[in-house]
């Protein structure tokens, strides 16, 4: 069954494809001067771009992309616009216990805002405020759900996703947005551009330095320079053109299908009438949802570090993964045996230790970065524009007094050590997921420093 789902599939980004990607702005080939820099064409440079002109439509704004505008993760993830930028409710409590309540309220605030600015800016990106529906597929599991505000026992949830593996869920219904990936990040583009962003596509930045002369950053490429009063840095998962956090993210790579869209008949047989947002509870997770034409995008469970924090095409193509993928579909929804994927692919996720995007200040505060967003970037970059936009303000604004702007996570430590600890994590992972959810002692250890993880 698996062999014969996945013999059509093609290698490929089905968002990009469905969204008409292509290059649509010049390279950069002259030295030219700007009040404001982005480096970084994925969701928070071109979120940075709209908000800095919607701040100050006067100022001049240069984005260098260095291939194509949302081309890399911003293009290729699963569509999940989340209220929590803290990566889930309890990470936000475990590391910002004094400020939780207000980053949570402030998350809800941001995603709201981003449904208004999808309507005021008429970003066409298959928006659907459906919310999540995070499911039990474990009996251990199932207590992690008691008390949720709208728990659903095993009938429920059943009903509500037709699966023999789901066996108790709670539903956020407003916590999260679906979209269309490339779509958003193309239509980004469109709305900065009309502002006056000056968008660069392969313009590849390779450094930066202050020009003490001019009391600016210069910023470099192969072929010209930007002369220009800040900086903004949103190259995530790529190596920062900071040597000061080249140790605080490492690559891991999640693989991605895609279905046919499903017939009428296929659809009705597993309900699904409220198009949630759909999660598991393991370690190893599985998420899933319906797109505008009724397709399944089913990814996760493997999560893939090569060792050298080295991104490359060559590691998108795990047929292993997609295999392991495809089984699990279809226990997951048996009913769907004769459903086909037409696509498959994976993407880089830029991880930190603490899980959700740090924040910083170089070059006399003159460049500010963000990175380290951990597979929920979709919605949390729009907020960390604006934090990015406050600290180069040099003001101090709500959001830059937060801890959690204010501290740097851990760095991750050099090779090998990376390696060994990443893959063993993975590894103690699995067994917990395979042992009742119990965590060893070397996860407890990462637990007590602040480094555990449990999805």
């Amino acid at each position: 069954m698996v062999e014969r789902a996945l013999a059509a599939s093609r290698s490929g980004v089905f968002w990009l494809e469905d969204a008409g990607a292509q290059e649509r702005y010049p390279e950069l080939t002259s030295s030219t001067t700007a009040d404001l820099t982005i480096v970084g064409g994925g969701y928070l440079g071109l979120w940075t771009a709209v908000n800095a002109k919607r701040r100050n439509p006067d100022q001049r704004v240069v984005l260098l992309e260095a291939r194509s505008v949302g081309w890399a993760a911003s293009g290729r993830n699963g569509g999940f616009c989340e209220a929590s930028i803290t990566h889930g409710d309890e990470n936000g409590r475990a590391r910002w216990p004094d400020e939780f309540d207000t980053l949570r309220r402030l998350g809800e605030e941001n995603l709201d805002g981003f449904e208004r600015d999808v309507h005021e800016l008429g970003l066409e990106c298959h928006w659907e405020r459906t919310g999540t529906l995070a499911v039990a597929v474990e009996e251990h599991q199932v207590p992690w759900l008691r008390g949720a505000e709208h728990e659903l026992d095993g009938d429920a949830v059943r009903s509500a996703i037709r699966s023999p593996l789901f066996l108790h869920g709670a539903l956020d219904p407003k916590g999260a947005a679906l979209v269309h990936p490339a779509r958003l990040a193309l239509e980004l583009a469109r709305v900065a551009s009309d502002l006056g962003v000056e968008i660069h596509e392969h313009s590849a930045v390779l450094g930066i330095r202050t020009n003490k002369a001019a009391h600016k950053v210069d910023v470099r490429t192969a072929r010209a320079t930007v002369s220009s009063g800040r900086v903004v840095l949103a190259t995530n998962v790529f190596r920062s053109l900071l040597r000061r956090n080249r140790l605080m993210t490492v690559p891991v790579y999640d693989y991605v299908l895609m279905t046919e869209p499903l017939t009428a008949q296929q659809l009705a047989s597993i309900g699904w009438s409220g198009r949630q947002g759909l999660t598991d509870l393991a370690n190893q997770f599985h998420y899933a949802r319906l797109t505008q034409d009724n397709r399944i995008l089913y990814g996760g469970y493997d999560a893939i570090y090569h060792a050298g924090r080295k991104v490359r095409q060559g590691y998108e193509n795990r047929p292993a993964s997609f295999a392991r993928l495809a089984s699990h579909f279809f226990a997951t929804f048996p009913q769907l045996e004769d459903v086909r994927f037409s696509h498959r692919w994976a993407g880089a996720i830029d991880t930190c230790t603490q899980f959700t995007a740090f924040y910083g200040l170089t070059h006399r505060g003159r460049v500010a970065h963000a990175a380290g967003f951990t597979g929920l970037g979709v919605g949390a970059t729009r907020f960390a524009a604006d934090v990015l936009l406050d600290l180069l303000s040099g003001e101090s604004t709500p959001l830059t007094e937060l801890e959690m702007v204010r501290k740097r996570p851990l760095p991750f430590p050099p090779e090998p050590v990376a390696s060994v600890g990443i893959n063993l994590t993975r590894w103690a992972l699995d067994r917990a997921d395979h042992r009742q959810g119990r965590r060893n002692l070397f996860l407890r250890t990462l637990d007590a420093v602040g480094l555990g993880f449990d999805s």
